[in-house]
């Protein structure tokens, strides 16, 4: 491969989709904006969309070389010297520039002067040799790690302390991007009906090993009419096990406590045929009403949502009401880099107590729900175990009533007997954490 080229049109738009990425969410929105304004189309859009996602993938790392260059926070900077310190680590540090590239770098200068104050951009010109000639210091195996796989030093400890040597499996199996995954909506449509509708499409897709009724799109394709009719449903394999783990039934009174975006309360509805009751609860009006759309679209109609804190469900519901209670607890996620790479460098170490604090008042509440005889999953799309296997021995030391469930399969058993975990270098999904329990009754 030759040498990096860049026009200053591209940096620019570059730029621009950086900055405006901190303020857009999803980041592809961003992106989209600022190659708008600049016209980047065709194979320079997929060039530079490469170098984007890139940034997004390395932004921790990014912001340390550049905190080591600068001596303060880049968090602290002018956000358009952030967004061009960026840009430029990135192609100086993790690329090979050609000459006319590292001249247009220099004249981001410019550029950054007109954007907002001169001085800025005097800094920038100065700054610039030194980001050019940076070169890392990787003296210890947490560091290498983290420049190769682009994780932060805590988060790879963890990992390497539950799967030793195996955890660099792990990291690399979440920089691989997974194909878009989709649950057939069996209320609507049959799994053979939407695998015709693809192989008329030419899109090439595979079913899942584990559940029949998901499929795995292998080529770009926009699934938009098949959610939109409600024949499917944008789902990893390992989220829709957690419906079939909880297994309601037909005329049973199930609670959904954190239900939004709603994919796991359609699929319990349709396991459970549309008869019976589903309580679905979350707290953002947001989620609630794309929750609402999601149910619409695909034909439930046992389900009634409820925009309150899960842990008000006892108060709201009453004791003792419900057969099954799905509990997918809040959590850090990350299971689920593969799908959003950008969350890598959001993970804080210092904010795990405080998710499992609100695990802990979930699981409950849950628990004050559930009938004698009833039955509670509590999952979580982590691979922390403090968010997991600590959160469920905690609970059953706790609780002289409950029982573990014995799960065993479709994934591997958790650190915790009769738990199960999916990881995304064995099984080729996202991350996710499974334990079954059941109240004894009185």
């Amino acid at each position: 491969m030759g040498k990096l080229k860049l026009s200053d049109r591209q940096l620019y738009a570059l730029i621009e989709a950086v900055k405006l990425g901190e303020e857009v969410k999803p980041s592809q929105q961003a992106k989209r904006k600022a190659f708008a304004k600049y016209k980047i189309e065709g194979w320079e859009n997929s060039k530079l969309t490469g170098i984007f996602y890139s940034i997004q993938r390395r932004l921790g790392l990014i912001d340390e070389i550049i905190e080591e260059l600068v001596g303060v926070s880049p968090l602290i900077l002018d956000p358009w010297l952030r967004a061009t310190l960026r840009v430029a680590v990135e192609i100086a540090v993790f690329r090979d520039p050609n000459q006319k590239t590292l001249q247009h770098l220099k004249g981001l200068a410019k550029f950054l002067s007109k954007r907002t104050h001169p001085y800025v951009g005097y800094y920038y010109y100065d700054l610039l040799p030194r980001v050019i000639d940076y070169v890392p210091k990787l003296d210890s195996e947490e560091k290498r790690l983290k420049w190769y796989y682009l994780f932060p030093e805590w988060f790879i400890g963890k990992m390497k302390s539950l799967l030793g040597d195996e955890a660099e499996e792990l990291l690399k199996a979440l920089n691989e991007t997974l194909p878009v995954s989709l649950r057939v909506n069996l209320l609507k449509a049959s799994v053979e009906e939407v695998e015709d509708y693809l192989r008329e499409r030419n899109v090439r897709f595979e079913r899942s090993g584990r559940v029949e009724t998901v499929l795995r799109v292998l080529d770009p394709f926009n699934p938009e009419r098949l959610l939109n009719g409600g024949l499917a449903i944008a789902q990893e394999e390992a989220a829709a096990v957690a419906s079939l783990v909880l297994a309601p039934r037909p005329g049973e009174t199930v609670v959904d406590l954190a239900a939004a975006p709603g994919g796991k309360t359609a699929h319990m509805a349709e396991l459970m045929n549309n008869e019976g009751r589903i309580y679905a609860f979350d707290v953002e009006a947001a989620r609630i009403k794309r929750m609402r759309e999601v149910l619409r679209r695909t034909g439930v109609e046992i389900a009634e949502t409820i925009r309150a804190d899960g842990r008000k469900a006892p108060e709201l519901l009453g004791e003792g009401i419900a057969d099954r209670v799905m509990l997918d607890a809040p959590c850090t996620s990350d299971g689920t880099i593969a799908k959003n790479p950008e969350l890598r460098w959001r993970l804080r170490e210092k904010n795990i107590p405080k998710v499992v604090e609100l695990q802990k008042e979930l699981i409950e509440s849950a628990w004050e729900l559930l009938k004698p005889g009833g039955r509670l999953l509590y999952s979580t799309c982590s691979m922390l175990k403090e968010e997991n296997e600590d959160v469920v021995t905690w609970f059953l030391e706790r609780h002289g009533d409950a029982r573990l469930v014995p799960l065993r399969g479709p994934y591997d058993e958790g650190f915790l007997k009769g738990t199960m975990r999916a990881w995304p270098h064995r099984h080729g999904t996202i991350g996710f954490f499974y334990a079954l329990m059941e109240k004894g009754k009185d």
